[in-house]
């Protein structure tokens, strides 16, 4: 399968990240689990700046329902790390996540992601349109429609 890397122009989001000593194996690079924790804080970063305020973690209205995840290059203790995220699309009940890990001092990257993101209901569990304001949300910080 071929990679295909993004084009970083279309990302407006940028989280710097931290990179623990215990994220790193006995191999001496970051394991590969651990990029998904880096994806995650770069969605959950993204969602509040997209609607304005801190995600309430309570009251759950959007779950994973894929994820796909490109390792390109090993990232090393000491690598000043960020993750660049965006939407690239959205559906009826879901939308498409774009994410890309990348060294900040050399530009490499090191990773891409897409994650499909479904909207729930928290009582129900169950999918629902998405509303008419996160749809809003988006086009306006992606500076676009959809």
């Amino acid at each position: 399968m071929e990679i295909q890397t993004p084009d970083l122009s279309l990302f407006h989001h940028r989280s710097d990240l931290q990179l623990r000593f215990n994220d790193v194996d006995v191999l001496g690079h970051v394991n590969n689990t651990v990029y998904f924790s880096f994806y995650d804080t770069g969605k959950a970063l993204y969602f509040s700046d997209v609607q304005g305020w801190p995600v309430d973690w309570r009251n759950v209205d959007r779950v994973i329902a894929n994820v796909n995840c490109a390792y390109i290059a090993p990232i090393h203790f000491g690598d000043d790390m960020e993750v660049l995220t965006r939407c690239s699309s959205i559906g009826n009940k879901s939308f498409t996540l774009q994410q890309v890990l990348r060294e900040k001092r050399s530009g490499q990257i090191k990773s891409v992601c897409q994650t499909v993101m479904v909207a729930i209901d928290p009582v129900t569990q169950r999918a629902v349109e998405l509303t008419p304001e996160i749809r809003k949300a988006f086009a306006d910080y992606e500076g676009h429609e959809f």
